[in-house]
């Protein structure tokens, strides 16, 4: 007989659900006995109250109440209302999860298992802080894993899915595993939807520069008049540098060029046999050259600078260097976007940094480079959920074709590093935490010194990021000793910067205490904070052009190829295409 109602969900045939109830069931029961030691324990005297105890006693009797609406819904009593968290979580949004009694009873029992594992961990006795957070990690991974919206079997939506389809979605599901498999990363943008410099990378500009480790890109003024200092912006080499130079409505580099500012881009070569022996004075030393290049051209004393992520990190150096050397006026300012140079709280990543960790990056680089996929698959657990699971169910369960996305098709669009350059760069800053510590650190034979730098800063950071955690950012504001400023934006690593005014999305904070009463850490900061919708972009303007408004014409030198270098190619340039 057909389903009168075909579009409804379909619960499990029998067997199927005998199997599954028996695995939750199996599942609670470890967790039940494990209650039950944690109950007699609570009962002993001096434990009563003590967080374990109250644990016990909470999966005890939430345990008892789930097993009861599920088998005698009407004399059970009403579900607790659902957690804000709860609510937005993406993965039970289908109306299954909630109205059909199997699937609510499987959705409600995960979530029950799940709180206590991540909280079972702070009860934990005998860890440092450390070692409790990387089990917390490993715990929300696990969590994150077994989550039945991962399995087609406890999945309603996959589970209608291979009725209506008759399976062609998990054959669908299968080619795009195996694609992934097959180049060795997991795909979250069809490959063929962007292609760099026809829809991707596009504002029009010339290579005047390229040496063996980053080429220059000059853009074309798009205005009459520019101002006179010209801004150099350092990308992070872990990734190519259209981050900042996605659609034309989400480049910073047009909207820049638009506004009048004379750009420079460096676009750093992915890493191959050739670069095995680079280190980080390599990438401190490309910095230099770069800013002494753009003001030769332009013959200008001084330019602006950006550093992002790493190359933020690696252009706090750079100043360290330049103010040891007496040469720190060759940079007018220096923007910090999510970049961190203490990593004393340097977030989820550091549990990536441990001897087995840097052994097995050694094992992975033979050829002194480390493969861009390696680091790509670490940034993804990282954010596991997101970047994991919700494809697994989405393009291997139910068998989608991958959405086009730009900044997406740039996340997987990865770059090799240095192999001998990446280690030191793990042990001396996420390990070590060295770059800190006046002296520790030298480049070219010269010790850095970060409270030395006074160059004018301006410091973002990201309010959800992820990778550079916004307390870890805010630890700059600490060292450096000349004006800065510093804006908390709303979302994260990627979205907090690449958020355009005409967007009109998330926010970002700023905190204009007067002299001798900036705020000593980011909860003081947050607690004086004025909050402003929308992009921080014009903020940033607004404090560039402070640091000098001088407008020059937008010709000769300031028209790429129109200099003393000649233009050897269009933007964006050959290296950002290499693979």
């Amino acid at each position: 007989m057909a389903d009168p109602n075909p579009t409804s969900p379909k619960t499990p045939d029998l067997s199927e659900l005998q199997h599954w109830t028996w695995v939750m069931g199996r599942a609670q029961q470890m967790m039940m006995e494990q209650g039950l030691d944690w109950f007699d324990a609570a009962r002993l005297p001096g434990i009563t109250d003590t967080p374990a105890a109250a644990q016990a006693r909470d999966f005890w009797s939430d345990s008892l109440s789930l097993w009861q609406r599920f088998l005698d819904p009407a004399a059970a009593p009403p579900p607790p209302p659902a957690s804000e968290g709860d609510a937005r979580d993406k993965r039970f949004k289908d109306p299954a999860w909630r109205d059909d009694p199997y699937f609510d009873w499987v959705r409600r029992s995960y979530n029950l298992i799940a709180d206590h594992m991540l909280r079972g961990v702070d009860q934990l006795d005998g860890l440092d802080e450390k070692q409790k957070q990387q089990v917390r990690f490993a715990a929300k991974g696990f969590v994150d894993a077994m989550s039945p919206s991962n399995f087609p079997a406890t999945n309603p939506e996959v589970v209608q899915r291979t009725i209506e389809t008759k399976g062609q979605n998990l054959l669908d599901g299968l080619q795009h595993m195996l694609a992934d498999i097959g180049k060795g990363q997991m795909t979250h943008s069809p490959a063929d939807a962007f292609e760099i410099g026809r829809d991707l990378a596009t504002t029009p500009g010339k290579v005047v520069k390229r040496t063996p480790l980053y080429e220059l890109i000059q853009y074309a003024p798009t205005t009459e008049s520019v101002l006179a200092t010209p801004l150099v912006i350092f990308p992070p080499w872990i990734n190519r540098f259209y981050i900042l130079d996605l659609t034309p409505e989400k480049s910073f580099i047009r909207w820049a060029v638009e506004r009048g500012i004379t750009v420079f881009m460096v676009s750093w070569k992915s890493a191959d046999a050739s670069m095995k022996d680079v280190i980080w004075d390599d990438y401190v030393g490309a910095q230099i050259d770069a800013i002494d290049t753009v003001r030769d051209l332009l013959d200008v004393p001084s330019v602006h600078t950006i550093g992002y992520c790493v190359a933020g990190t690696t252009l706090a150096a750079t100043l360290a260097l330049l103010a040891a050397c007496g040469a720190a006026d060759k940079v007018a300012s220096a923007t910090f976007l999510t970049a961190q140079v203490d990593f004393a709280a340097a977030g989820d990543l550091t549990h990536f940094v441990d001897d087995e960790q840097l052994a097995l990056i050694g094992a992975l680089s033979p050829q002194g480079f480390l493969d861009g996929r390696y680091l790509a698959a670490t940034f993804n657990l990282l954010r596991g959920r997101d970047l994991i699971w919700n494809y697994v169910t989405s393009n291997y369960l139910l068998g989608k074709d991958h959405m086009p996305f730009d900044l997406l098709h740039w996340n997987g669009d990865v770059t090799n590093l240095p192999a001998k350059w990446h280690l030191s760069y793990l042990t001396d800053l996420y390990r070590d935490n060295l770059l800190v510590r006046p002296g520790a650190l030298s480049v070219a034979g010269v010790p850095l010194d970060l409270t030395r730098v006074a160059t004018p800063a301006y410091v973002q950071a990201g309010r959800e990021d992820h990778i550079a955690p916004p307390e870890s950012v805010w630890k700059i504001t600490r060292l450096f000793t000349g004006p800065l400023r510093f804006v908390l934006a709303g979302s994260g690593h990627i979205a907090g910067v690449v958020n355009p005014p005409a967007a009109g999305k998330y926010q970002y904070w700023t905190n204009d205490a007067p002299p001798g009463a900036s705020p000593e850490s980011l909860a003081d900061f947050l607690a004086g904070a004025t909050e402003t919708r929308g992009s921080w972009w014009p903020d940033w303007e607004t404090w560039l052009r402070d640091r000098g408004g001088n407008m020059v014409a937008a010709n000769g030198a300031r028209v790429p190829g129109e200099g003393t270098l000649p233009a050897l190619c269009d933007a964006p340039g050959d290296y950002v295409r290499a693979r």
